[in-house]
C-alpha cells in the first residue's frame, strides 16, 4: 500500500509538471519571435503574456481539459487546440501564419469629412482606475468602451487620460479594436499589434494621444476600443474614470462582461464622412440613463482644485469634538448662511457660490465629519443625524442661535435632519438634490452603489473604508417620513435639476409635504446644478433668502 501511495504521488506530480508548458510564439513569415502575445484557455480567465522574445510558460491544470488552448495576434491566423493535446508536447514552438491583407482604399473628398471627438473625455481625479506593483494579476483585466456610429468613420487618435504615472519602467499597454456581437467585443479587426511604452513624458495635459492615423482605421456601426496592461507595473499608474458610464471588461479570453460601476476615460478623434446617413454618431451610453445623471465633471473639479477654498488658512478653523475635528471656513459679513456639500465632497465644491454669496451674508462654508479636511476619530455607521449634531456643535462654537442653511446633495439630507431635530435654531433652508429616503434616488445610481460597495468588500483593503462608510450611508440613509416633513415650520426652497439622481416625483414630493416649502426644478441640468448653472441659482438663493 505505502508502495503504491508513493507511485501515485510521483504520478501525480509528473502529471502535474506535464501541464505547465513553455514554449515560444514565432511569426511563420519572418520567423521572428512575436512579442507580448495572449496565451489563454478559451471561456477562462487563465492566461498568461509572452515576454519580448515571444516566451511565455502557461499553468493549465486547473483548465477544463474539454476547453481549447487560443492564442489571437492582430494580424495573423488564430491558434487553437485541445487542452489534452497541447500538453502532448513541452517545449512549444507555436508557428502563427501571417493573414493576408486586403485593405481597399478609401476615397472621400476632404470637404466631405468633419472632424468629431467621441468617448468619456473626463480628467477628474477623484474617480480613477489604478494600478501600482502591489495590483494582482487578476487587476490586469482588459478593459473596453463602446462607440456606435452610422457614417462611415476614420480614427486618427486614440486618447487615454492619465492623472498621474509613477513608475521609473515603462508601462505596457496594448490597444485593441474590436467588432461587435450580441452587444459585447467580438473580434479584433486590426492587421497589427498595437502596442506602446507609456511614460510620463508623453503626456500632454493629462493625455496620452496614441496617432493612428497611418493605419487606415474605417469604421461603421458598432466597435469598441480595448486597452490591457500587459506586464507588473513597478510603480504605478492610474487613469480617469467615468462614475455609472458603462465599460466592459474580460481576463484573457473569458467572457466578457458589462460593468456599469465606471468606464475608462478612452476617447477618439474621428473623421466622419458628412455625405452619409444622417443618424447620430455616438457613445452607446449617451442613450443610458445612469450617463445622463453624471455628465462630464472634469472642467468644475479642475477648477475647484484651483481655487481657494477648502484650504484658506485666513479663512479656516477647526472645532474638536470628543470624536471628530470639524472643518469650517467663513466669509463676508450679515445674515449667517451655513453651506453643506454633498457625500463625499467638501468646501471645495461651492467655488462657484462662496464669492457672490458672501457679498450677501455671512458665509459658513463646512467639511463634513470624514470628508474634506474634517476628522472623524469613530469606525461606525455614518448618519445624518451625526452630521445634524455636528453643525449645531459649529452653531454653538459660533455663538449661533439661528442660520439660513444650504446643503447640496448630501447636506441637503443634513438640513432636512437638521430641521427636524433643531427647529429653533433654523431661520431658512435650501435643499438642492435632497431625498427623504433610500429609494428617493434613481434605481440605477442605486444598484451602482451597491455593486461598488461589494466591490470593495471583495478588495478588502483599508483604503476603500471611508468610502465604503460613505456609500453604505446613501444606500440606507435618511429614513425620513411623509409625517416629519409635515412638522418642518421653516420656509425651505426644495431646488432639483430635471436629470437630478433624486426622482422627479420624489423632489415633487418634498415640496408638497414641507407646509411653507417652494419648489424649482431646472430644466436641462443634472444633480451638479451648482456647477452647470451657478450664476441662475445664487440669484434665486439670494432672493429667496432676502425676501
Amino acid at each position: 500500500m505505502k508502495k503504491f501511495n508513493i507511485l501515485f504521488l510521483l504520478f501525480s506530480t509528473l502529471y502535474y509538471n506535464a501541464q505547465i508548458i513553455s514554449g515560444t510564439v514565432i511569426s511563420n513569415d519572418e520567423k521572428r519571435p512575436i512579442p507580448y502575445v495572449k496565451i489563454g484557455v478559451e471561456k477562462e480567465s487563465t492566461g498568461v503574456i509572452s515576454d519580448e522574445k515571444g516566451n511565455f510558460t502557461i499553468d493549465l491544470s486547473k483548465s477544463n481539459a474539454s476547453h481549447k488552448v487560443k492564442i489571437d495576434v492582430a494580424g495573423y491566423e488564430s491558434f487553437s487546440e485541445n487542452i489534452k493535446d497541447f500538453i502532448q508536447q513541452n517545449p512549444r514552438k507555436i508557428i502563427l501564419n501571417e493573414k493576408v491583407k486586403d485593405i481597399q482604399e478609401v476615397k472621400i473628398a476632404p470637404k466631405k469629412l468633419v472632424d468629431k471627438n467621441w468617448g468619456v473625455k473626463t480628467k477628474t481625479k477623484s474617480i480613477m482606475y489604478s494600478l501600482n506593483k502591489d495590483s494582482s494579476p487578476e487587476d490586469y483585466l482588459e478593459t473596453a468602451l463602446e462607440f456606435n456610429t452610422n457614417k462611415r468613420a476614420k480614427i486618427k487618435n486614440i486618447n487615454l487620460n492619465v492623472v498621474k504615472i509613477d513608475s521609473e519602467q515603462p508601462i505596457l499597454i496594448r490597444y485593441s479594436i474590436y467588432s461587435e456581437k450580441n452587444g459585447f467585443p467580438d473580434k479584433n479587426i486590426l492587421n497589427e499589434e498595437i502596442t506602446v511604452k507609456l511614460t510620463e513624458d508623453k503626456l500632454k495635459d493629462g493625455t496620452f494621444t496614441l496617432d493612428v492615423n497611418d493605419r487606415n482605421i474605417w469604421l461603421q456601426g458598432k466597435f469598441f476600443v480595448g486597452i490591457q496592461f500587459l506586464r507588473k507595473i513597478e510603480g504605478g499608474i492610474k487613469i480617469s474614470a467615468a462614475l455609472f458610464r458603462t465599460g466592459y471588461i474580460r481576463e484573457f479570453y473569458g467572457d466578457w462582461k458589462k460593468m456599469s460601476i465606471a468606464a475608462p476615460a478612452i476617447n477618439i478623434d474621428v473623421k466622419v464622412d458628412k455625405s452619409g446617413k444622417n443618424l447620430k454618431d455616438e457613445v452607446k451610453d449617451n442613450s443610458d440613463r445612469a450617463s445622463m445623471l453624471t455628465p462630464d465633471l472634469s472642467q468644475y473639479n479642475m477648477e475647484s482644485e484651483a481655487s481657494i477654498y477648502g484650504r484658506n488658512e485666513t479663512a479656516g478653523k477647526t472645532v474638536k469634538l470628543n470624536d471628530a475635528a470639524l472643518y469650517y471656513e467663513t466669509y463676508g459679513e450679515g445674515e449667517p448662511l451655513i453651506l453643506l456639500h454633498g457625500n463625499g465632497g467638501s468646501i471645495k465644491e461651492f467655488y462657484r457660490q462662496i464669492p457672490e454669496l458672501s457679498k450677501q451674508f455671512k458665509v459658513i462654508a463646512i467639511d463634513t465629519r470624514s470628508q474634506g479636511k474634517s476628522e472623524d476619530l469613530t469606525k461606525g455607521n455614518l448618519t445624518y443625524k451625526i452630521f445634524a449634531d455636528d453643525l449645531k456643535n459649529i452653531m454653538d462654537q459660533l455663538n449661533l442661535s439661528k442660520a439660513n442653511i444650504l446643503g447640496w446633495s448630501d447636506g441637503g439630507n443634513t438640513g432636512l435632519e437638521f430641521a427636524l431635530k433643531y427647529p429653533q435654531n433654523v431661520e431658512k433652508l435650501i435643499i438642492i438634490g435632497a431625498n427623504a429616503y433610500p429609494q428617493g434616488v434613481d434605481g440605477e445610481l442605486l444598484k451602482n452603489f451597491k455593486s461598488k460597495v461589494k466591490f470593495m468588500e471583495l478588495s478588502q483593503q483599508a483604503e476603500y473604508n471611508n468610502e465604503k462608510r460613505l456609500l453604505n450611508l446613501m444606500l440606507n440613509e435618511p429614513n425620513i417620513t411623509k409625517k416629519s416633513l409635515n412638522t418642518i415650520k421653516s420656509k425651505v426652497f426644495v431646488i432639483a435639476g430635471e436629470n437630478d439622481v433624486i426622482r422627479k416625483d420624489h423632489t415633487e414630493m418634498l415640496a408638497k409635504e414641507i407646509p411653507n416649502a417652494k419648489l424649482k426644478i431646472y430644466p436641462k441640468v443634472s444633480h451638479y446644478l451648482p456647477f452647470e448653472i451657478a450664476d441662475e441659482l445664487n440669484k434665486d438663493v439670494i432672493d429667496f433668502l432676502k425676501n
